[in-house]
């Protein structure tokens, strides 16, 4: 069955039909005065075209109207808007609230899905959610317990709803979905448990499976085709995964997909990366365990993947690959492209032709950053577009119950989950970043269902020669992979970023500042600090031809998560506590909407 599906996938691939984005989505998000995806729109570069607040004018910004959630733990995401309704959401247990906005703040209706409190303890790290959907009157909801729900717009009912994966197993869901033509497509949260991460595609209508293409595995289990899927410009070839992974452990091999997706309606290609592969301890699992730590084209109706390119073969510091891939054209030496630029946890930007995944660029976008000293770019070697390791940070070469000191970044990344954006005024990408290092000493694990499978100890710290800051807040210009300016912070800068047509950019920061600064410079011009640290994305909508900047509060996440699961012991949260134990003393816990406006 399997085979006949592939063929059949693949024959669609081969007869082309009309690339179709889903025509609604295409119609609300060319709108600016509504926020319509966690994304923006389906390139993800986060931007508004919006522009009555600016630089001359935010600093007399007002907090408007503020929306309590009754939820403590890390609230990610952002809420959206069309029309005169705004839709926010919860993390565990996933509530979701229906708002008027021509009375700020009255709930229109309310939906509370009844899950399993057994399924918090299994996931990583924090009980987050990365926020709704909209297309075609229904609101889109991914839970914690892997049940993907369609609702009515209106009214919250149920339209339909199907399981995703199973927790009982580690499988469990963090992220959003993207609404594509008449799907919907998700992914897998779960990799810290030996889970084996895939994208599926739902029919948007009934629930009903379309298509589930795998990180790992053969051919067929991944959707790809030996000599059409591409990577480096050249066929994959028969098994590339299989070749690359030891036996069997392919299949607890990791490769989750909890990150973001984005989608290019002139190619109907989807864009998402794969996570790190299992366990932590690289000893356990030698070769270059394709295909995780890969950016993924696929195609959206078939899931057939078109080309792929993996960033850290053989990961040996758990650098997920699941960030954000933003699509832009830009000038890259000279010559404008269509690219996808990704902001890697392992330190590196990526720039590659989106069309193609011919490899532009890749730069370091913090100097800090050691464990390699860059990217192969000569075609005619072997190691083309592999990054070369410096053996002293290799955790794999020093060995199982080694202690490998000073890694920069730490696991955490340069940058994880927390969206950048891009401003096609200027051609600059906006990063929040992480500015931390770790010490990493790998274990032998074995894999049971559904318990940890990690396989290491994590110690994690401000970078050396931070002056105690432990983030940054960045201009990236993509096509020449160079910082264009800086901007330090105390902690992480965890939260998504916001540029917009009026010469600014939004991000907020773990301490609970909502934050305004020039494109230009990184020049600070506006802050207010909001009931908790931010680690949520900020977003603006109008409304009867005002404009309103909104962020959610709440810290947690895995930079927060001693704060919000209670932690004292800085090795615990998979050693993310350490150097985040002061934010005690900054902020404390509670999810709470912020909305802004101008007098």
């Amino acid at each position: 069955m399997r085979k006949s599906a592939l063929t059949g996938a693949l024959l669609a691939a081969v007869i082309v039909s009309p690339a179709m984005a889903n025509k609604d989505v295409m119609k609300q998000t060319a709108n600016p005065a509504q926020w319509v995806l966690q994304t923006g729109d389906y390139t993800n570069q986060r931007y508004s075209k919006l522009d009555q607040i600016n630089a001359d004018n935010v600093k007399d910004l007002k907090v408007a109207w503020t929306f309590s959630t009754g939820v403590l733990r890390g609230h990610e995401g952002s809420p959206i808007v069309v029309g005169d309704m705004m839709w926010l959401h919860t993390p565990f247990p996933n509530n979701v609230f229906a708002l008027d906005l021509n009375e700020p703040g009255r709930i229109l209706w309310k939906y509370e899905p009844k899950q399993d409190p057994s399924v918090i303890p299994v996931m990583c790290c924090d009980t987050v959610n990365r926020g709704l959907a909209y297309a075609d009157g229904k609101i889109f909801l991914h839970q914690a317990d892997t049940t993907v729900v369609a609702l009515d717009a209106k009214t919250g009912k149920e339209i339909w709803k199907v399981k995703n994966g199973d927790p009982k197993r580690g499988e469990t869901n963090t992220a959003t979905v993207l609404p594509v033509n008449d799907k919907v497509i998700v992914g897998i949260s779960g990799g810290e448990f030996g889970v084996l991460g895939h994208v599926t595609a739902y029919d948007m209508n009934t629930g009903k499976l379309v298509w589930r293409g795998h990180s790992s595995g053969p051919d067929d289990h991944m959707l790809m085709d030996p000599q059409k899927t591409m990577s480096l410009g050249k066929p994959v070839g028969k098994d590339s995964s299989l070749k690359t992974w030891q036996g069997d452990q392919w299949k607890i091999g990791g490769g989750t997909t909890w990150g973001w997706f984005s989608y290019d309606p002139d190619t109907n290609l989807m864009f998402y990366g794969s996570g790190n592969p299992s366990t932590w301890n690289p000893a356990q699992r030698p070769g270059d365990n394709k295909w995780s730590m890969t950016i993924f084209a696929r195609d959206a109706d078939t899931g057939v993947a078109k080309w792929v390119y993996q960033m850290t073969p053989f990961d040996e510091w758990d650098y997920d690959g699941i960030n954000e891939m933003i699509l832009a054209d830009i000038d890259v030496k000279g010559q404008k492209r269509k690219v996808l630029v990704h902001f890697d946890r392992n330190g590196l930007a990526y720039t590659l032709d989106r069309v193609t995944g011919e490899l532009l660029v890749a730069d370091k976008y913090d100097p800090t950053v050691n464990w390699t000293t860059g990217v192969e770019f000569d075609k005619s070697k072997p190691n083309y577009g592999r990054p070369y390791v410096v053996d002293k940070y290799s955790t794999a070469k020093q060995g199982e119950d080694v202690n490998t000191k000073g890694i920069c970044p730490a696991a955490l990344g340069t940058k994880d989950q927390q969206p950048a954006t891009f401003s096609p005024k200027t051609g600059l990408f906006y990063v929040p970043t992480n500015h931390v290092c770790m010490d990493y000493e790998p274990f032998r694990v074995s894999y049971t269902a559904g318990q940890p499978y990690v396989g290491a100890t994590l110690s994690m710290f401000p970078a050396p020669n931070s002056h105690g800051g432990m983030g940054n807040f960045i201009a990236w210009d993509a096509g020449k992979g160079k910082i264009v300016w800086s901007k330090p912070e105390p902690f992480s800068v965890w939260s998504g970023a916001l540029a917009t047509a009026g010469d600014i950019v939004f991000y907020g920061t773990l301490e609970g500042y909502l934050k305004a600064v020039r494109k230009s410079d990184g020049e600070e011009l506006y802050k207010f600090r909001t009931p908790s640290g931010i680690i949520g994305n900020v977003m603006t909508y109008e409304h009867k031809g005002k404009q309103y900047v909104s962020i959610l509060s709440g810290v947690g996440g895995w930079a927060g998560i001693g704060l919000a699961a209670g932690l004292t012991n800085p090795t615990d949260g998979l050693g993310a506590v350490g150097g985040y134990a002061g934010l005690k003393n900054y902020t404390a816990l509670g999810g709470t909407l912020t909305v802004f406006s101008l007098p």
